[in-house]
């Protein structure tokens, strides 16, 4: 049984809000995506950053403050009437949040212990739980004042994909009636700095399933769902989740975990590969990330399926990528999608020998079917997590 995406509140590189980020997404605008400096040491980095003031939280909030915080305040704003008919509706104890995240407030509390180490002491605004990872799922529910059930996710890139299926879960299992689900994640050092002692991260716009590619770039974005039971036009259908623990940052050569995922996903929805219009690949554009999702790809799809990374589009958003990946499918089923577009894959187009060829979406191609669509989207995570979820036109 599908539970459905009623409401959706969204930003990123691309802009603010369904219709802007749509309008940038089909068109392949990648001109959020920008060079800059000071992430990490002597060189500039391109890195997919909300432009522009994001909101003030409320005051006399328990939560301190954080610009992770803020991004989710900016997302759920854009759909406050929902929620707030979702709370008056079914009562506050019915309604519950799921976030995903990797970062919360990590970059605020390392300027704070960096103002420690030079000038020993703390700033009088730090505060610890700035950092904890369930920081976003508290902060909305306090500003909601929600006392369902409420915490956050953290499995590094699988982070909010996994959200969406906990919610789905949730609601399936009659926990509550609605669910605040989705994922949040801000640009922080730290995490820019780690991905360059990898040497994983490229200076230039990410090349995704192509021969030349050489690393990711990073992004932040946050994108919040309103699920429920209650029928509108785009539903959950489910999703696939698995865990092959081949090693510690680098995924299993042949993806056998995350093909996995993917069959898991088609049989939750009662849907064959076949079945499928449209997949969003993780492609991060590592060397490592995009041979072993081609080979599980060609592998799930023998027949070949539309697909395509929107990662040079946003930069990968870690803990917030699988939500706002589901993001940009639930903007294909929609109304916002004007010409039933597909993101279009933005690369050099000197395909990778070594990898099996993939269908890679070219700008211009439209969604084959105008109803009963079914779409597919990736993420695959450090560990071996991976999920894949399925996303589709009202039964």
């Amino acid at each position: 049984m599908p539970s459905y995406l009623n409401a959706l509140g969204l930003l990123c590189a691309l802009g603010e809000g369904k219709q802007a980020v749509a309008d940038a997404l089909f068109a392949g605008d990648a001109s959020g995506m920008r060079a800059e400096p000071g992430w990490v040491s002597e060189r500039d980095l391109t890195v997919g950053a909300v432009r522009g003031e994001l909101p003030a939280l409320p005051s006399g909030m328990s939560q301190p403050p954080s610009r992770n915080n803020q991004l989710l305040l900016a997302a759920a704003l854009q759909i406050e009437p929902q929620i707030r008919a979702a709370i008056a509706r079914y009562g506050a104890e019915r309604v519950a949040v799921v976030l995903g995240t990797s970062t919360s407030g990590i970059d605020e509390a390392s300027q704070s212990i960096a103002s420690y180490i030079h000038e020993g002491e703390l700033p009088a605004h730090y505060h610890y739980a700035q950092q904890e990872l369930g920081a976003p799922a508290s902060f909305l529910a306090d500003w909601l004042g929600l006392c369902g059930p409420v915490y956050s996710i953290s499995t590094a890139c699988t982070s909010s994909a996994r959200a969406l299926l906990s919610a789905h879960r949730l609601l399936q299992q009659g926990i509550c009636d609605v669910v605040l689900c989705g994922g949040v994640d801000s640009l922080c050092r730290l995490t820019l700095n780690g991905f360059s002692a990898l040497e994983a991260i490229s200076a230039e716009r990410c090349n995704p399933f192509s021969v030349n590619r050489h690393g990711i770039n990073i992004g932040e974005g946050a994108a919040l769902f309103v699920m429920s039971r209650e029928p509108s036009a785009i539903a959950f259908f489910g999703g696939g989740a698995s865990s092959d623990a081949h090693h510690i940052s680098a995924p299993e050569p042949s993806g056998v975990g995350a093909q996995a995922a993917m069959r898991k996903a088609l049989a939750s929805a009662g849907v064959s590969a076949e079945d499928i219009d449209y997949l969003n690949l993780h492609g991060t554009a590592t060397t490592h990330n995009d041979a072993m999702e081609s080979q599980a790809t060609a592998a799930v799809f023998p027949h070949g399926v539309a697909c395509s990374s929107s990662k040079p589009l946003t930069g990968h958003t870690l803990g917030a990528a699988g939500a706002l990946e589901a993001a940009f499918c639930w903007l294909s089923l929609s109304p916002y999608n004007r010409d039933n577009l597909l993101p279009p894959h933005l690369w050099d187009g000197q395909a990778d020998p070594a990898a099996p060829t993939l269908r890679l979406v070219t700008p211009g191609q439209t969604l084959q079917r105008t109803a009963g669509r079914r779409l597919m989207s990736n993420s695959f995570a450090f560990g071996g997590s991976n999920i894949s979820l399925i996303l589709g036109d009202q039964p």
